[in-house]
Formats: structure tokens, sequence, C-alpha cells
């Protein structure tokens, strides 16, 4: 594994898909939402076709920002897997692609009408055979790193509480790395909604070390109760404009925490981040770097952005960024701010990574003053 800051390989595994998403040429989103009923025809201008999912998006997220990348994804034998694949040699990104003959690539159509929360038609192909073979263990352990992407998505991974992601995981974390795991929202009457998150999540998380999904997608799975009350507030807006951070947001984090996660960083939204992190003693068999994360509570509001185009993406970019700060062995309030204003970056763009910023540049907005989006409530 190699020492030196900064050149510090990085897995990022799991989850991969092409995104077609049609551009909406009116302003009014919620009009476009409620025309959506049998016979109706929408006129739409250009569908921007990209890669999508946790490997894409973070991926080359973090190969856009400087960082050494090796993916790690399943795709089929058809027109979209040849497009994804594409894609990614374009942009120059090491990848170790499994190919199925005979499935799906997975793909997602992103309905992101202007003003309004995004809308998903989701089809999981070959994430739902992607297993712990399909992890490459020999090129892991050079790594210093091992993130991976939306298992609420990827069947093998939540079925049977979660085995396999634990397996994979506790493998991993022998090879030496520091690990990160991220979610995704999952259709409420899917199989994944009905499962146990808290026994899937009380088995990996101890091989964790941070724990990044965002508030929506945790409280849906950790406390339903909790996140229909978070809806029944909103009455159809975003949620996070009717989330408190003590009342909600850290409740939350707290519970990831009890979990076994040493750190949990949760995305709120237009609203922020808030990372959270175990006692000190959490840390003391992890790498040197690290054994100043233990006890924080900090709460990063959101970056205004330049424009706003397309959403699509800036979760998984500002992780893209988190990892590697955290890797270059910035504090961790530097990490989360960084990780927020690459977010802010990512919707400038309607693709997750024309929009990037190098982080000089996005340390120079923010010294000169960016306007930060105050909405978290206390």
């Amino acid at each position: 594994m190699p020492d030196e800051k900064g050149n510090r390989k990085i897995i990022v595994a799991g989850h991969i898909s092409l995104d077609i998403t049609p551009v909406f040429n009116s302003s009014d989103g919620k009009k476009i939402l409620k025309s959506f009923r049998p016979g109706k025809l929408l006129e739409a201008g250009k569908a921007n076709v990209c890669g999508g999912g946790a490997v894409f998006n973070t991926g080359l997220g973090l190969h856009a920002l400087g960082a050494d990348v090796l993916l790690m994804a399943n795709t089929g034998d058809d027109d979209f897997g040849r497009i994804l694949k594409g894609k990614i040699q374009e942009r120059g990104c090491e990848s170790c692609i499994t190919v199925l003959p005979g499935e799906d690539t997975s793909y997602t159509i992103v309905l992101a009408p202007k003003g309004v929360d995004r809308l998903f038609l989701h089809n999981p192909g070959c994430n739902n055979t992607f297993g712990f073979e399909h992890v490459n263990l020999k090129k892991a352990e050079k790594a210093a790193h091992f993130h991976f992407g939306y298992p609420t998505l990827m069947k093998r991974f939540y079925q049977n509480d979660g085995m396999e992601l634990k397996e994979l995981f506790c493998r991993i974390k022998e090879l030496g790395l520091t690990t990160s795991l991220d979610l995704a929202a999952v259709d409420p009457d899917s199989e994944a909604a009905n499962c146990r998150w808290d026994r899937i999540l009380g088995s990996v998380l101890p091989y964790v070390d941070f724990f990044v999904p965002s508030i929506e997608e945790l409280g849906f799975l950790l406390d339903r109760p909790l996140y229909e009350k978070w809806q029944e507030l909103a009455d159809g807006d975003d949620i996070t404009t009717v989330l408190s951070l003590k009342r909600d947001v850290e409740t939350i984090a707290n519970y990831a925490l009890q979990l076994g996660a040493k750190a949990v960083l949760l995305k709120c939204g237009a609203a922020g981040m808030y990372l959270k992190t175990a006692s000190k003693p959490a840390f003391v068999n992890g790498p040197d770097f690290l054994k100043e994360w233990g006890e924080i509570s900090y709460f990063q509001n959101s970056f205004l952005p330049d424009r706003i185009l397309s959403a699509t993406g800036a979760g998984d970019t500002s992780i893209a960024a988190f990892i590697k700060a955290m890797l270059e062995e910035r504090s961790p309030e530097e990490c989360v701010k960084l990780a927020a204003a690459t977010g802010a970056s990512c919707v400038t763009a309607y693709d997750t990574v024309s929009g990037l910023l190098p982080f000089e540049t996005l340390e120079q907005k923010i010294k000169i003053g960016w306007e930060e989006q105050r909405r978290i409530l206390p």
C-alpha cells in the first residue's frame, strides 16, 4: 500500500448505470410533473446521456479531481454497456469492468424539471448479479481505500440480512484499507425496502470507516415513522427544509454510529452536510492521520451554486471530494467543506463531472466569501 500522501489508490466498486436525462424547456417543474398522465404528450429538449451510479459518479469524480482510481462494476454485452465503457475510456480512468453476456446493463431515466426534486425510472440490470467474486482482491490489496456504492440497489448485497456485503467489507478490512459505504434511495414497494436494514447495517458498519448516505435514504431505512413525519411536514417540498439538526439529523447519525460506523457523513441536500464521528478509541487501530477524527460534530451549510442545471451526481461527487481530501490528510472540517463545495460545482453542468473544480479553485472561492445557503433548523 503506498504511504505517500496524495498517492493513495482508491477502489470504487458496486453500482453503475447509464443515465438518460431529458431536458425540459419549461422552468415550472411542478407544472411539468402534474402533466404526467395517460395520453399526454410533453415536449422535451435534448436528452443528456451519461454514466451514473456510485462507480461512475464517485469514481469519475475522484479521477477528475486528480485521484488514482480503479473502477469495479458489471455491465451487460448490450448497447448501453458499450456506451458506458466508452465513456469511462474517454475519461482515461482505469477500470476492471466485468461484461456479463446475456444480461442487461443498468439504466436510469432521470426526470429533473427545474425547481423540483428528481424522479427516477431505474432498471438495476446486472447490478443485481454483482457479487463478492466481481471485486478483484489482488488489485484491491495494492490500494489504500475502498468505496462501495448502492447495496440498496444490488440484490445480492441486501438479501440474507446483508451477509455478502459484510463478507466483502470484512475481507477488505483484512487487507488494511480504509473503507466507505454509500446508499441510494429505494422504491418503497421493492424487496429492498422491506428488508431489515437495521440488521444489514448492523452487520457491515463495524467494518466501515466512513458511512456516507443521504439523510432521506437513512431515515427511510432506519426510522420509517420519522421519515414519514418529515414527508408530512414538507407537504411535497424538499424534506430538508423541515429538518432540525438536533432532533432529526443528529438523531439519525447517532443511530448509525450505534450500529458500528466510525464516522457518519449525512448528505442533507440543499441544506448541506453533517459529520458525526465516534469516540477517539474507535480510530486507534486505523491510520495515524485519522487518530484526530474522534468525537466530531460538524455541520457545513451548502454553497450557493453559480447556476443549477442538474443535481444528478451532486451527492456522489461530494463524496469523491470528501474521500480525496481525507486521504490528503486534511482536517475533518476541511474535508466536509470541500465536499459541500464540490456538490455545488457539480450542479452547474448536466453531467456529473464537467462542472467539477480543483480544490485550489474551491478554496479560493471560499476564501473570498462564497455565499452559503443557511437552511437547516437548529
